[in-house]
């Protein structure tokens, strides 16, 4: 294929590629500013399309891969990057507390609330929270798979009216 051949095939193969350009990228003039990069690196790379093979299906993937590569290089702009000396302080969990009596007062509303629910759905609920299976649960309790599940969904409703002040 000749430079002039290759020429035409693009400009006409480039009238399909506008509305793939808007569906990556939903901007118009970002869709056109993707259609002319992809244009352009065809023309330069030229010499890497094999004749007879699909040249749509090569700006095609010419266009999606500069539209990946174009969101990557945003992203990577969009990066905080905290270079000072006390970065390593940030994230340390040596240099922080925490407030237990916050913790020790939800734990005792926890508890008194699951002191108000009913036997038969905590004690289901309290060995699924300790880490049982629900087969496990249903064997040790003697009673169908399906009722354990249901009664550790009621016992998870009651909870959520019972503790609402923790939303």
């Amino acid at each position: 294929m000749t430079a002039l051949e290759f020429n035409y095939s693009i400009a006409q193969t480039s009238k399909t590629l506008k509305p793939f350009a808007m569906r990556l990228t939903r901007n118009a003039d970002d869709a056109n500013d993707l259609l002319q990069d992809t244009m352009v690196k065809a023309l330069n790379n030229r010499e890497k399309f094999t004749d007879g093979t699909n040249l749509k299906a090569w700006l095609y993937t010419i266009m999606k891969n500069t539209f990946i590569t174009n969101y990557q290089r945003l992203v990577r702009q969009k990066t905080f990057v905290d270079t000072s000396e006390d970065a390593y302080l940030i994230n340390s969990l040596a240099y922080s507390s925490t407030n237990q009596a916050y913790n020790s007062l939800m734990m005792a509303d926890i508890n008194k609330a699951m002191s108000i629910i009913e036997e038969a759905h905590s004690k289901p609920f309290m060995l699924y929270y300790k880490g049982f299976k629900y087969h496990e649960i249903a064997e040790k309790l003697n009673i169908p798979i399906g009722t354990v599940k249901n009664r550790i969904h009621l016992a998870r409703k009651q909870l959520q009216k019972l503790l609402t002040m923790y939303r």
